[in-house]
């Protein structure tokens, strides 16, 4: 029996049964397996600003962050948190009891909710959502209430404007009095909608009246595209002091490696969230922290460039995926553009996702993964556009060419 257990019990926590290992893995060795183009997963395929690279070695070289760093953050990137809040949304935070740098926003994620959910404490996520918002609910012991965004199938124009659409109504017939939180996410991940000033303000209205807290995961504020604009939910009003928002350095600077990630909320708040992430990694990124200090103050031409630069490879891969024959949600944010297979012939995202390296030499992934009702994702598919335009170029010819 040397090596064997006697218990008939799984070794997983069933809470973390049904989650098994992310799509992201499955899809990235895939990719690697066939030599394919990988458009699933969310990471660029160059680096950020050079400068702020040798602001990390500098940071190494001088011994700044190579121990431990405070468990608050650096108090440089503390600043600079609260530096970027208040020149972009005029939101004001003090950076010694409201700021709290994080493992990446994953890891913000999984404190927030931990600290702030007990056992049987309903939470609602606008669905599709992002894996980790499940699988961390069910380590805290919520119940996950998701509220379904759905395609406006309304426009003739070519998808120009064709979106994700939230159903206010529906939000609002989703709050029992076991909700204890709305977990928000704007830009919204996959779908790349843009919740606008007058949706969010409904659901500010809806905090305030039933006395909810708000986890708001904001990592894609400075990628927003044509007319649509990031409003971040804790300026609105009744919002500030129930509002936990996460923040990270990866999808602005190009540096998803380094997990640097935050939270800002009141001090009672980000105490509570500090409490649980003592606990998990404790401290990470020392001599990151001191770079993205540097990075949040870049000025304003490098955001205007960075957003410029993500419209234009949009542009170029929705434009290969309409030619391929994909309809295309045109995204309002993020960098990933949602399709729907069915004009192709296809109804199985899954399926469809597991042959296509085979069949064109390309990776995407399936959103049926970020719903629980599986069946409202089936058809859609989601593609990353954050590679150089080139790869985006190739991997259209790839897609065009297999239908």
């Amino acid at each position: 029996m040397t090596g064997m257990t006697s218990s008939a019990r799984p070794f997983l926590n069933r809470r973390l049964a049904e989650f098994g290992t992310t799509i992201f893995a499955e899809m990235s060795a895939l990719a690697m397996s066939t030599g394919s183009i990988n458009l699933g997963q969310g990471f660029p395929d160059t680096d950020g600003p050079e400068e702020i690279r040798e602001a990390a070695v500098r940071a190494l070289r001088d011994g700044r962050g190579n121990q431990y760093p405070p468990g608050p953050g650096v108090p440089e990137l503390r600043t600079a948190i609260t530096a970027h809040h208040k020149r972009h949304y005029n939101l004001s935070y003090d950076p010694d009891t409201e700021v709290l740098v994080t493992a990446g926003a994953t890891e913000a994620i999984a404190a927030a909710l931990l600290a702030l959910l007990e056992p049987g404490d309903e939470v609602i996520a606008l669905e599709p959502y992002y894996d980790s918002y499940a699988a961390c609910i069910a380590m805290a012991g919520g119940t996950r209430v998701p509220v379904t965004l759905r395609p406006d199938e309304g426009s003739q124009d070519g998808g120009a404007h064709r979106r994700f659409r939230l159903d206010l109504d529906e939000l609002r017939d989703a709050v029992t009095d076991r909700t204890r939180l709305l977990l928000i996410n704007t830009p919204h991940n996959p779908t790349g909608t843009v919740l606008t000033r007058t949706e969010l303000t409904e659901i500010a209205r809806l905090a305030v009246e039933r006395d909810l807290l708000v986890v708001t995961d904001e990592v894609y504020e400075h990628l927003v595209f044509d007319d649509a604009e990031h409003v971040p939910l804790a300026g609105l009003p009744g919002m500030r002091e129930r509002t936990v928002t996460i923040g990270s350095a990866g999808k602005t600077f190009s540096f998803t490696g380094w997990k640097v990630g935050w939270v800002t909320a009141p001090p009672a708040l980000v105490g509570a969230v500090r409490s649980a992430k003592q606990f998990l990694t404790y401290v990470a990124s020392g001599p990151f922290q001191y770079a993205v200090a540097e990075a949040l103050a870049l000025p304003d031409s490098y955001f205007e460039a960075f957003r410029a630069d993500m419209l234009r490879k949009r542009d170029v891969l929705a434009a290969g995926l309409t030619e391929a024959g994909f309809a295309v949600f045109r995204p309002q944010g993020t960098y990933f553009i949602t399709t729907d297979i069915r004009p192709l012939g296809e109804t199985d995202g899954f399926a469809f996702c597991r042959a296509l390296p085979e069949r064109a030499g390309v990776v995407a992934i399936p959103n049926a993964v970020f719903y629980d009702h599986r069946e409202q994702g089936a058809p859609f598919v989601r593609f990353a556009f954050c590679k150089a335009p080139e790869v985006l170029e190739e991997a259209s010819r790839r897609l065009k060419a297999a239908w």
